[in-house]
């Protein structure tokens, strides 16, 4: 089984400038998603981990961490790097980069997202073993349970103004209705055939899920920062992290 792992990093950040390398525990938030990435690899027979960014100064510093086994030799153009471009237009850019420098094709493109690194090894082997087994799937994403369920506690407002629930159910408690998910954006799965396929979104009708048997986010705002940094000084996450 042939894998690539992808660390997409941007330079441009409008919600938290820097994000991908600001300071988290005394480390750049981008080494916790390395060093995972680092950690799953060694279980693998043929795994490659690119860096996949427009940016000088990410590359120094993720070179200056030191850590091994990180292909720091692509840079993504600049098209594929501003607000308006999509992440999976990226992510094949680098796929179709690797392949043609190790002159491989690989099965599967594992992509971790720097910027939700509360996952660890044991996730991402749950998670190819469950895309393994179901046959047919084209993608696997991460999620944890929803704090609202679209049958029951969220509405949406129509072109009157007035607002109706989002799904329609004959459900009297949260607890009845279909389980539903949010999407905590820390890795994504896809197969060779997802982008032999070309598709042009995450969700397909052919999609997967792990979901996370921890605590798990993404840090959008400048607060998650300090939630996240309360959490590991204080040793508050309820699951092993590497660090």
């Amino acid at each position: 089984m042939n894998i690539l792992i992808t660390i997409c990093a941007r330079g441009g950040s409008k919600s938290i400038p820097g994000k991908n390398i600001k300071d988290l525990c005394g480390k750049p938030l981008i080494y916790y998603t390395l060093k995972t990435a680092i950690e799953f690899a060694k279980k693998q027979a043929n795994c490659h981990i690119v860096l996949s960014t427009d940016s000088n100064q990410i590359k120094e510093i993720v070179h200056s961490l030191e850590l091994p086994g990180i292909d720091l030799s692509y840079n993504r153009p600049t098209e594929l790097a501003n607000d308006n471009a999509g992440k999976l237009d990226a992510i094949k850019d680098v796929f179709s980069f690797m392949e043609k420098r190790y002159n491989i094709e690989y099965d599967y493109v594992l992509d971790m997202d720097v910027t939700s690194p509360l996952r660890n090894v044991n996730d991402l082997v749950e998670a190819f073993k469950i895309i393994q087994e179901k046959k047919g799937a084209l993608n696997l994403f991460s999620v944890s349970p929803a704090g609202r369920n679209p049958y029951f506690n969220m509405v949406e407002q129509s072109e009157g103004g007035f607002v109706s629930l989002c799904k329609q159910g004959n459900f009297l408690t949260r607890q009845s209705a279909p389980k539903v998910y949010d999407m905590n954006a820390s890795f994504y799965i896809y197969t060779a055939a997802f982008f032999q396929k070309n598709h042009q979104k995450v969700i397909t009708d052919k999609s997967i899920v792990y979901e996370v048997p921890h605590l798990c986010f993404d840090l959008d705002h400048p607060i998650d920062f300090d939630f996240m940094s309360f959490l590991l000084e204080n040793n508050k996450l309820n699951f092993n992290f590497l660090r």
